[in-house]
């Protein structure tokens, strides 16, 4: 099902011009030769301190000026997919969310090859699985620099657990749950003792398996691999409906106000979730203080939710001047103040032998050194392809789930969404 190269970019040509007049025709300033040295465009999303290290290094090198443009996700990719679409008004660097990643696959030739600009030379400083995820199919060509990662782990309410009997030592509670089964035979012991689910939401019981899959809804050739046996969505799927038949599931939406105040109350047993989660939690729960603690997810539930890659447009016309930027913003030792700053997890394992991280330690989960857990999983994630469709399909799958917890049949909701699926696909 994939669409030839030509015939992608003539089509990406025809969404860009609706992207643009969705986004208002937002455009960064030009970037170039500021007359003393150059002048590089920066786009940011979400919560990191790239600002304050572009200002360190604009000290460090007087010649250079950058201007950082902070959107929202949505935004940001939109924007950003409009101009690399139209060939024009995209920045000298930015960030690409890595389920985002695949949609730019089709139309590598907008971007810089940072294997051409000697990318290969700071390749051990990553983690593999990270790293590769950014090359090609042929695994010439390198899209972006790993920046941050989303390792999952497992936060669990000491209160909640204590009144259902269990422990709340993190390794105890790691030992005690190491299996699906033994997730759900301890979020039956959660509702019969205390009455409350064990997991907040129908997507989180989803992405349980899901984020753990090493190929997912697509394999490299474009083709859908859902209904394919052993795939493993549906069983995904199917666990989730069977952890909410038990009643171990709630509806608790993450990002809603509902769900921010579970979280500061303690109404659910587990947050299956990845390291920023954190920072949320602090400013956002801030009752819940002490009550959380961090140990890993079962084996079967291993996997990475979020991070990003630093991309150089083709248009740009300092190629050089961006990616000398990226790598010094990337080094390890950066990689440390962004995550003791802004809680951006390290994709560079070097941090994690570092001083401060191996000391660091988080009072809002009563002292614990969290750090160390998310650093466990993350050697464990294995390297997944998404596909340029990622996002959309697995909305409709979703979308499935909370018709389902709503009293919806689970596989009329599946052939449904299925069904959805393909009538996307073939637009």
């Amino acid at each position: 099902m994939l669409f030839k190269k030509g015939l992608l970019i003539g089509m990406l040509a025809v969404v860009s011009a609706f992207l643009f007049a969705c986004s208002g025709g937002d455009e960064s300033s030009a970037s170039g030769d500021n007359g003393d040295g150059v002048t590089l465009d920066f786009w940011v999303f979400g919560a990191t301190n790239y600002e304050d290290l572009a200002k360190e290094y604009e000290e460090q090198n007087p010649d250079v000026t950058i201007n950082v443009k902070r959107s929202e996700l949505g935004d940001h990719h939109d924007s950003l997919f409009t101009s690399i679409s139209a060939g024009t008004g995209a920045p000298d660097l930015t960030m690409i969310e890595v389920d985002q990643l695949d949609r730019y696959r089709e139309g590598q030739e907008r971007f810089v090859n940072l294997y051409d600009l000697g990318a290969e030379e700071i390749q051990d400083n990553y983690l593999d699985w990270k790293w590769n995820m950014a090359e090609n199919g042929e695994g010439d060509f390198l899209f972006g620099l790993p920046t941050d990662i989303g390792p999952k782990a497992m936060y669990y309410h000491t209160g909640v657990f204590e009144n259902a009997g269990l422990p709340t030592d993190p390794d105890e509670v790691s030992e005690m749950i190491s299996t699906p089964q033994e997730f759900a035979d301890a979020a039956g012991k959660v509702l019969d003792e205390t009455g409350k689910p064990m997991v907040d939401s129908m997507e989180m019981a989803f992405r349980a398996n899901m984020d753990a899959l090493e190929v997912s809804y697509f394999n490299r050739d474009g083709e859908l691999l859902i209904e394919e046996s052993g795939n493993g969505v549906k069983e995904a799927y199917d666990y989730a409906v069977e952890l909410n038949e038990q009643g171990y599931v709630g509806n608790f939406e993450m990002w809603t106000p509902e769900w921010a105040n579970a979280l500061n109350k303690g109404e659910f047993g587990v947050e299956m979730a990845p390291a920023w989660l954190k920072g949320y939690m602090t400013e956002n729960a801030p009752e819940g203080k002490g009550n959380w603690k961090v140990t890993t997810l079962p084996t079967d539930f291993a996997g990475n939710w979020g991070g990003s890659y630093m991309a150089i447009p083709a248009e740009t016309e300092n190629e050089e001047a961006a990616y000398e930027f990226s790598k010094w913003l990337l080094s390890p030792e950066n990689q440390l103040k962004s995550f003791t700053e802004s809680g951006l997890f390290p994709s560079a394992p070097e941090v994690y032998e570092m001083e401060e991280f191996v000391n660091n330690k988080d009072e809002y989960f009563g002292g614990q050194n969290t750090a160390s857990v998310f650093a466990e999983a993350a050697k464990e994630i294995p390297e997944v392809y998404k596909g340029p469709k990622y996002v959309t399909v697995n909305n409709e799958i979703l979308t499935a789930l909370r018709n389902v917890q709503e009293g919806g049949d689970p596989q009329q909701e599946w052939d449904a969404a299925l069904k959805r699926i393909e009538d996307i696909l073939k637009r």
